[in-house]
């Protein structure tokens, strides 16, 4: 498994619509993404900074993801993100994520 780790600062006063943007939009790409597992978005309170964390089923998927649609990705979120997001990828090394799946699964 890996992940994909954007780390992200809002424009002033755009929370609100980065997240309503985040759920209504990014989400249902997310989800359509071959590979793609899970997400998480954490949030400074009292601050600008913002990152999600993108799970993937392989690195080929997360590359795909980053070759294919994270562009459009970064359109739909332009109006409400100062400037280009970082983007790291790095292997799970451990997971709880994982073990609860596999136990929902089961």
């Amino acid at each position: 498994m890996f992940a994909r780790i954007v780390s992200m600062q809002l424009k002033p006063n755009t929370r609100h619509e980065f997240t309503r943007t985040f759920e209504n939009e990014i989400i249902p790409t997310l989800r359509k993404q071959q590979g793609f597992a899970d997400e998480m978005l954490l949030a400074d309170p009292g601050g600008p900074e913002v990152v999600a964390i993108s799970l993937w089923d392989s690195k080929q998927s997360a590359e795909t993801y980053n070759r294919t649609t994270y562009q459009e990705v970064l359109k739909t979120l332009g109006k409400v993100i100062e400037r280009t997001p970082e983007v790291r990828t790095l292997e799970v090394a451990y997971s709880t994520f994982q073990k609860m799946a596999i136990r929902a699964a089961a």
